[in-house]
């Protein structure tokens, strides 16, 4: 296991800064997921942590030994790419054993290393294959099964499940949690998807062109975003944010939602607010403090659930709900200890 510090890397490219003070620590056998939309930076950060790329600015520690001038083969650190990178004229043996052989490792050690990855990932009847042979989850396999021959203390998996269907997708997330809890390595995960981010992570880093948003535990990023970035970002579907504007705060505690006039403790209104209120958290119901009559334009059936695309005057509103919805015309309710709320700069009001 290893810690992995990066402090104030910063990383552009000729006018574009692309990281801006990135500033984290990782702790030993930690999973930590980057997640961001495309551009943020994501794998960038990766490629200078495994020495791919260089530093402007910054340092990275592996274990408190600085490692910004170590060369990639140096660095203890093993990288799975979202295009598997497997040599098509090896068969699975070879790819997997070949950066074991440039290391002039005895046969005999990496025929062990080779045999005991096999069996970890269970492909140990595939290795007399070419990867055309292989399937899109095959390929994976063997390319993480690449990466464990080299016994380092950090894998890099940038956006490994990208190329696979979405069957495979959720079967190889599990297999990739499960790996993680037998080799308890500490592992550095990108992806765009935040699916994937939610259900792999101990912590999550949300980073938007360049810059950390938010850096926390699933459940930390979920519940507790620190601005509208981050709550829209994560969640399926997305948190719904109304705007709220001055004519529509009455004092400093309460608000005129539509026809509801609600008032919150301890928040101090100003200015115009954003609320938001997660779809998963509305009910079809009218059970709940805050109620509204909403008319529905398209319900999207998911067989467990039904997400439904409602509006209220001019507003949408998205809701999930379990339940069988047939008519146009809905009175949906909330708590209003579900509702959050930020400020005029789309921070979060505590």
């Amino acid at each position: 296991m290893a810690s992995i510090e990066l402090k104030n890397i910063e990383k552009s490219f000729g006018s574009n800064k692309v990281i801006n003070k990135f500033d984290i620590k990782i702790n030993d056998g930690e999973f930590v997921v980057l997640v961001g939309p495309s551009g943020c930076g994501k794998s960038t950060l990766l490629r200078m942590i495994s020495g791919l790329e260089s530093v402007d600015i910054g340092e990275i520690y592996l274990n408190n030994k600085l490692i910004n001038n170590l060369i990639p083969s140096k660095r203890e650190i093993a990288m799975v790419f979202q295009s598997y990178a497997l040599y098509p004229h090896m068969n699975v043996f070879e790819n997997m054993a070949f950066g074991l052989k440039m290391e002039r490792i005895p046969k005999s050690e990496i025929n062990k290393k080779v045999n005991n990855a096999a069996a970890t990932l269970q492909i140990e009847d595939l290795l007399e294959r070419k990867p055309k042979q292989l399937s899109g989850g095959q390929r994976q396999r063997v390319a993480i099964g690449r990466a464990i021959t080299r016994n380092p203390k950090v894998f890099l998996f940038d956006e490994p499940l990208s190329n696979l269907d979405a069957a495979l997708r959720s079967e190889m997330r599990v297999e990739i949690s499960k790996l993680h809890k037998k080799l308890k390595s500490n592992i550095i995960y990108v992806t765009h998807d935040q699916v994937e981010a939610m259900t792999l992570a101990d912590r999550i880093v949300v980073l938007n062109k360049g810059n950390i948003e938010q850096f926390g535990s699933p459940n930390e990023i979920y519940n507790d975003p620190n601005n509208i970035f981050v709550a829209e970002f994560i969640g399926s579907p997305k948190m719904n944010i109304i705007k709220m504007n001055k004519d529509q705060i009455i004092n400093s505690n309460t608000i005129k939602l539509f026809t509801n006039k609600i008032t919150f403790e301890n928040l101090n209104f100003k200015d115009e607010v954003y609320i938001g209120i997660r779809p998963e958290d509305i009910s079809i119901q009218s059970d709940r403090d805050i109620q509204l009559d909403v008319k529905v334009d398209l319900i999207e059936n998911l067989g467990s659930e039904k997400i439904v695309y409602a509006r209220l005057l001019e507003k949408q509103i998205i809701i999930k709900s379990s339940e069988d919805i047939s008519n146009q015309q809905l009175r949906i309710s909330f708590s209003k200890d579900k509702v959050l709320f930020f400020d005029k700069d789309k921070k979060r009001i505590r």
